[in-house]
């Protein structure tokens, strides 16, 4: 095996990505006992809401009061997701000092995804990436669909080279180039985040995986195979996304955790109050999580 890094940071994305898909509604205390307890279980960034508009996510209409009520911990950034000018103006007031845009490598699913083309779509962020670091606020970038598409199939690698190179170019000092439907495999990261490595540094790149054919963990491996110190995760294994059919949760905060330790990686967080954080919300949805971590740890999880 080549050489691993030492120590990977783990971006949490439960409280956006995992959430925004649930019908029940959440709890807005119970959202921030949930960021809470992932901030006190070692979390140095946590992807907390997303100031889109209340039809489209219903899960995240309570984004401005969520923000508001953040408890402050040293060490911990409170990231959101700011779509638009209004987004951003919104997290702004709420006092957000980190913000993400988002669009992605394939045509067809940035069109259904925000009824725009992917010009389009840097068309309309653009002036947000410039306002928000104008305000002294970092931005990250997000690139949907990196490697398949749900309408597409498999996408070039040259496409997702491009827009993540778009996105640097604009001001982002990060992109989490994203396995949307969690259909990669670790030949799709090599292949791909190969490419994009031979032209972009990696430490500009996280990797977001969802786990739909169970392959993320395999691909969190491949990326730390590459040099990849940053991954996505969400406690529980929460997540999918409401615009591309058949997925599933994302890669669980807890199984990540799990396998790094164990290889000797350092994540700086601790397991079981990830899995105390995910067993919150297990009991607000009256359901049992996806996460093997969590279930193994969780002795109060519904059935």
């Amino acid at each position: 095996m080549p050489p691993l890094p030492e120590k990977v940071r783990i971006v949490e994305v439960g409280p956006r990505d995992g959430l925004q898909n649930e019908r029940e509604t959440i709890p807005t205390a119970t959202k921030l006992a949930f960021i809470n307890k992932l901030a006190e279980a070692g979390h140095s960034q946590i992807e907390v809401t997303s100031f889109v508009s209340p039809k489209a996510v219903p899960q995240l209409a309570d984004a401005v009061e969520v923000a508001r009520a953040l408890t402050p911990k040293a060490g911990v950034i409170y990231s959101a997701l700011t779509p638009n000018m209004k987004g951003l103006e919104r997290a702004i007031e709420a006092g957000i000092r980190r913000v993400a845009v988002f669009t992605a490598a394939s045509e067809s699913f940035t069109k259904k995804n925000i009824n725009m083309t992917i010009d389009e779509s840097f068309a309309a962020f653009t002036p947000v990436v410039e306002r928000a670091r104008a305000e002294g606020i970092s931005v990250r970038g997000y690139v949907s669909t990196a490697f398949v598409c749900p309408y597409e199939g498999d996408i070039d690698k040259t496409k997702t080279l491009a827009v993540t190179r778009r996105l640097l170019e604009l001001g982002c000092d990060e992109v989490a180039v994203s396995d949307t439907i969690g259909a990669a495999s670790p030949k799709d990261v090599f292949e791909t985040v190969g490419f994009i490595l031979k032209s972009l540094p990696a430490e500009k790149l996280a990797l977001h995986f969802h786990d739909t054919y169970g392959t993320a963990l395999a691909n969190v491996l491949a990326g730390l195979q590459l040099g990849i110190t940053t991954f996505d995760s969400s406690a529980g294994g929460l997540g999918g996304c409401p615009y591309a059919p058949g997925a599933s949760g994302n890669l669980a905060t807890e199984d990540l955790i799990y396998m790094l330790e164990r290889m000797g990686i350092t994540t700086g967080l601790n397991l079981a109050k990830v899995a105390e954080a995910s067993s919150l919300i297990a009991q607000t949805l009256g359901r049992r999580l996806p996460s093997r971590q969590w279930q193994r740890l969780s002795s109060s999880g519904p059935c």
